[in-house]
C-alpha cells in the first residue's frame, strides 16, 4: 500500500530552519478556513472555529479514503493574523488580533466533495457552517523556525520587521502566517515548534 501523502514531507514551506530567516516561495494551496477576532486563549469563537475545521478535514480526509482512493495525512494548524497595529504582535495584545485559522486540502479533493464534509461535520461541530475552501498564494515569502512558547515568538518578530526585512529591502505583503508543528495539549510550551512566515515584496 503506498505511504499516505504528507504535505509537511513533500512541500518544503512546511520546514524552516532554526535561528536564522529564510526566503522562500510558497505555492498557492487550498485551505479550509474560519475568521475570527480576539485572543485565542480567552475568545469562545477561537475554540469553535478549531473544533470545526479539524472536523471538517478529517471528513473530508476519509471521504478521500473511501470515494477517491487517496489517502493523506491530515495538514498541521495554521493561522493568519493580522492588526490594526503590527506592533501588536511583538507586545502580545492579542484582544486587538483578528485571525483566520487553516488546515491544508489536498488539491486532488473537488469542491462538492469538501461541501459536504463541511454538511457532515456540522452534527459534531455547529460552527463547521463557517468554514470555508479557498485558495491562497503568498509567493515570496521570508520564514523561521521558532521553538518555544507563542508568547516568546515577540523578539524573533521584532527582528524580522525591523532589521532582516529592511536589511533586504522588502515590505510587508499579506498577513502575518504560523503553522503549528506541535500540539499545545501534548508539548510543554518550551519545546512548542511554529513555522513563522511573512509575504513580502521589494520595498
Amino acid at each position: 500500500m503506498a505511504d499516505k501523502y504528507d504535505v509537511k514531507r513533500e512541500l518544503a514551506c512546511y520546514s524552516a530552519p532554526r535561528g536564522r530567516f529564510e526566503i522562500i516561495e510558497v505555492p498557492e494551496l487550498a485551505y479550509c478556513m474560519v475568521d475570527g477576532h480576539g485572543d485565542p486563549n480567552s475568545a469562545p469563537e477561537y475554540a469553535s472555529a478549531l473544533e470545526a475545521l479539524y472536523a471538517v478535514s478529517y471528513s473530508a480526509k476519509f471521504q478521500s479514503k473511501r470515494e477517491l482512493d487517496r489517502d493523506y495525512v491530515v495538514g498541521p494548524l495554521e493561522g493568519l493574523w493580522s492588526a490594526d497595529d503590527p506592533a501588536s504582535f511583538v507586545t502580545r495584545e492579542k484582544s486587538a488580533w483578528s485571525w483566520t485559522m487553516m488546515i491544508w486540502q489536498p488539491d486532488w479533493l473537488p469542491p462538492e466533495l469538501v461541501a459536504e464534509a463541511i454538511a457532515k461535520a456540522e452534527a459534531k461541530a455547529p460552527a463547521a457552517g463557517l468554514v470555508r475552501l479557498e485558495r491562497l498564494a503568498e509567493g515570496r515569502s521570508v520564514q523561521t523556525l521558532h521553538v518555544g512558547s507563542y508568547d516568546d515568538e515577540g523578539p524573533t518578530l521584532a527582528r524580522l520587521h525591523d532589521e532582516f526585512m529592511p536589511g533586504e529591502g522588502l515590505r510587508f505583503n499579506g498577513r502575518h502566517h504560523e503553522v503549528y508543528l506541535g500540539d499545545p495539549r501534548r508539548t510543554a510550551p518550551e519545546k512548542l515548534r511554529t513555522i513563522l512566515r511573512q509575504p513580502v515584496a521589494p520595498a
